[in-house]
């Protein structure tokens, strides 16, 4: 952490996101250059200092933050400034945020080893150094005022962007002691709030950014415009590999206002003076495909090939015990099941776009992604310049999910802009973000249990067969053959069972790109384990939550929110009758993302299986609040997100094209077919845990749960209106 003054006068402060870790403690942390070097912006900055990783503060007592994570409705642009605030004692109203440039080396999420919004980590990842930062800050402006003043420190409070000195009955904003504080030595060490002293942590606050997407002002990706910039429509091939093989040009420049039509290997797109020509123009051009290698991939031999190398063994995740020698053993009942999730598209409101402007000198990229580094750098490369030639202009995220994480849709629009001369929005329909999104992966699924003569588990095993995302995203993360996403919440089971073993067989679909799908392996192993629970506590004959209550002897908050959402949700008690339908509730518990959770869910099943979600009562303990209001707005629509996937999604295959087009064959959830959602929040003082993707994880093995409760048909594969419509 360093100190300096800003050239047109006040403060600036510089900090490591990696806190006060010695270099050689920072396990996942970028090389040295994650501390920054010297300010070229401001020629009177310390040697050292971040060039962009700070807090200035002006004269008028504005507080910026530069963060390093990007909003995609998350709430990061709120809970940040809170962290900060809170320690510096400023007013929140005039904490400012501006978004950080691409830099994966200053801005490196310290959880996650790079410049990325994802896994559930903005508010871990920051609680401790943003909160150490305002400290810090705070007390070199405490200490200039004392100065100032004559007094001591002690004398001294700060509230709301002021330092008070209550005995002479003096005070100062921030902007007032900027330049003194400017030449203040940082202190050793400082002291954060203890929890009972927090003002503004724990606090439902109203979002930052709500008035902007309010009023309109609010820029998205896709609102980016530049003089002359022309609009693109763009189609690839339908099938993965696949080649352009002709196109009538002709007959798109025909169009009122297409201005260009741009060809590449394996797609083609057309420049036009607005979308509407664009999209008329590429309809025109009638692209046709060479299929190539994939042409013939099918789902149903996806799924055979799955099946059969599930069959063999795999690396092995977790074994504690030997629960094959266990599952031999003489006596009690042995379970077995094979669970399968479909593939997933991630269907974000706002469609992959991204503005390009490929000059000589340089290449600036308007977008919205979840990694502006990685952006950076794949632009330079397809361009052919220097990574520092390429300009990030990164804006709000019109929803993530995942897909932001990837940058395909960044290289297809700056190879494209080498084609063209002047700025281009290339923008994707809704049917090409579909067909040509990167899925979340087909899992397949086997599970085998014993239970003891007292209907206890006795020995557990658990094989999961699907593609490797880490081996591609981050590839250091793989250990012994093992991705850790895919087995996150299959391999640290809360519950307690002596013979344990989780296996992972990496299988690659042909044809089928795979990616993050918000909560991936969570989503997956959650739904696979709690569902195969309750198989086992029916088994046993016993009630799902009691059964569940005896295994988590040894994790007293994983029990604490099951009793929670129970008691809520009066488990138990009879549910109202549904006319013409039968009704029932499901339960599930999980620990991800640092954070602990349980959900019941209520539903009724027409006869022709239709499937309505009436409530869901959600526990979460997610340690210390940042902005309690957030965490409500996350559990709902993580909730919304997760059924929705649950009851009617999934992405088929045939003749290696994605079957699915738009809203009418990939459902969404309408406002009213949404159930109330009830959300109970475990006041805790541990630290934070991660928010934005357990909601969507919890939920399916709910419902399906439910549905069984229900209807006695036992949900092995999703979607669960597929399943519900072939029995």
């Amino acid at each position: 952490m360093q100190l300096g003054a800003t050239a047109g006068g006040g403060l600036l402060f510089g900090f490591s996101l990696f806190g006060c870790q010695k270099d050689g403690d920072r396990k996942e942390a970028p090389p040295e250059k994650a501390v920054g070097t010297a300010s070229t912006e401001h020629s009177d900055t310390p040697a050292g200092l971040a060039r962009d990783a700070f807090i200035r503060i002006d004269r008028s007592g504005i507080v910026t933050l530069i963060i390093h994570k990007v909003e995609m409705g998350q709430g990061t642009f709120t809970a940040m400034p809170m962290l900060l605030a809170e320690e510096l004692g400023a007013d929140l109203s005039k904490v400012k945020l501006e978004q950080a440039p691409a830099n994966n080396e200053l801005y490196a999420d310290p959880l996650l080893g790079g410049q990325v919004t994802g896994g559930s980590t903005s508010v871990r990842g920051a609680w401790k150094p943003l909160r150490e930062a305002g400290a810090m800050v705070r007390s070199v402006l405490v200490s200039a005022a004392a100065k100032n003043w004559n007094v001591d420190t002690n004398e001294l409070q700060v509230v709301a962007g002021s330092v008070r000195h209550q005995a002479s009955n003096r005070s100062a904003h921030f902007g007032e002691l900027v330049d003194a504080a400017s030449k203040m030595d940082l202190p050793k060490n400082v002291k954060l709030k203890a929890p009972e002293d927090f003002v503004l942590i724990g606090k439902t606050m109203k979002r930052l950014d709500s008035p902007a997407k309010t009023d309109g002002s609010a820029l998205f990706g896709i609102d980016a415009r530049l003089p002359n910039m022309g609009i693109a429509a763009v189609a690839a091939s339908p099938v993965t590999g696949g080649k352009l093989a002709a196109v009538d040009e002709a007959k798109a420049m025909a169009v009122k206002g297409v201005r260009q039509v741009l060809r590449l290997e394996g797609a083609v797109a057309v420049v036009a003076d607005h979308f509407w020509a664009a999209k008329q123009g590429l309809l025109a051009a009638a692209p046709r495909w060479d299929d190539g290698a994939n042409g013939n991939v099918s789902l149903a031999g996806i799924v055979a090939d799955m099946m059969k190398v599930s069959e063999g063994g795999g690396a092995v995740a977790k074994n504690a015990g030997d629960a094959v020698k266990a599952l031999a053993r003489e006596g009690g009942r042995k379970v077995e099941a094979v669970y399968e999730m479909p593939f997933l598209a991630h269907a974000t409101m706002e469609p992959m776009n991204c503005t390009v402007d490929l000059r000589a000198d340089g290449c600036d990229l308007w977008v919205g992604t979840q990694v502006p580094a990685l952006a950076q750098g794949a632009a330079a490369k397809v361009a052919g310049i220097p990574v520092e030639k390429v300009k990030v202009h990164n804006y709000y995220l019109g929803g993530g999910f995942g897909r932001r994480l990837e940058v395909d849709y960044v290289i297809q629009a700056v190879a494209f802009a080498k084609l063209t001369k002047g700025p281009v929005k290339f923008i994707w329909t809704r049917e090409e973000d579909i067909q040509h999104d990167m899925f979340r992966p087909y899992y397949v699924d086997r599970l085998s249990a014993r239970l003891d003569d007292k209907g206890h588990i006795a020995a557990w095993f658990h094989r999961v067969t699907g593609s490797s995302i880490m081996s591609r995203f981050a590839p250091p993360a793989m250990k012994n053959g093992v991705d850790p996403d895919a087995v996150e919440g299959a391999a640290d089971l809360q519950y307690t069972i002596p013979d344990m073993r989780v296996e992972y067989v990496r299988h690659e679909p042909q044809g089928v790109p795979t990616a993050f799908w918000r909560g991936v392996g969570p989503t997956h192993n959650v739904f696979v384990v709690e569902s195969f629970i309750d198989e086992l506590a029916q088994a046993a004959r016993q009630d799902p939550l009691a059964f569940r209550r005896a295994l988590l002897d040894k994790s007293p908050r994983t029990l604490a929110v099951l009793n929670l959402a129970a008691q809520k949700a009066g488990w138990g008690k009879p549910l109202a009758p549904v006319a013409g339908r039968k009704v029932g509730r499901g339960i599930s518990t999980q620990f991800a993302f640092g954070s602990y959770m349980a959900q019941v869910a209520e539903v009724s099943v027409g006869p022709d299986g239709d499937v309505r979600v009436h409530r869901v009562v959600c526990a979460v303990d997610c340690g210390q609040t940042v902005n309690p209001d957030t965490i409500v707005a996350q559990m709902e629509g993580g909730i919304i997100f997760g059924a929705t996937a649950a009851l009617w999604n999934e992405i088929t295959i045939d003749k290696g094209r994605v079957q699915q087009t738009n809203f009418g064959d990939y459902r969404m959830m309408r406002i009213n077919e949404a159930p109330k959602v009830e959300v109970h929040i475990v006041n805790s003082k541990d630290e934070p845990g991660g928010i934005g993707e357990p909601g969507t994880a919890g939920i399916a093995p709910a419902l399906a749960n439910a549905v069984f409760a229900a209807t006695g048909k036992r949900i092995r594969k999703l979607p669960i209106g597929e399943q519900l419509k072939k029995a």
